[in-house]
């Protein structure tokens, strides 16, 4: 299994409640698939510096996640055709990202 992270932006004018509930089947999907979703950041609404599908604002939420590749792509999937995000990106955390995150936790318990 692989670490990734997933940016969501999803249309501002839907309900918190909505979104929620949009963020929670997305992580219910990564794990029936045996993937492990991770921390869930929701950044909320921010402005977008160009006009995106006739909006200019969404709402944020980054989506943390170790799961198989194929798991993912499908997952890409399900978004691109989803009708309450407005854009998303899958990335995949390289092992070199992965350590540099470790190592400063672990240098002031060194000390």
């Amino acid at each position: 299994m692989r670490p990734y992270e997933v940016m969501l932006i999803f249309d501002a004018g839907l309900e918190e409640e909505t979104i929620r509930a949009a963020v929670d089947r997305y992580a219910e999907f990564i794990r029936s698939r045996g993937g492990n979703p991770g921390r869930v950041d929701r950044w909320g609404k921010r402005r977008f510096a160009y006009e995106l599908r006739h909006r200019w604002e969404g709402y944020y939420v980054l989506l943390e996640a170790t799961a198989e590749p194929e798991v993912m792509e499908e997952l890409h999937r399900m978004l691109s055709l989803a009708d309450e995000v407005i854009r998303h990106k899958v990335i995949r955390i390289p092992e070199a990202a992965l350590k540099a995150r470790a190592a400063p936790a672990a240098a002031p318990a060194e000390a």
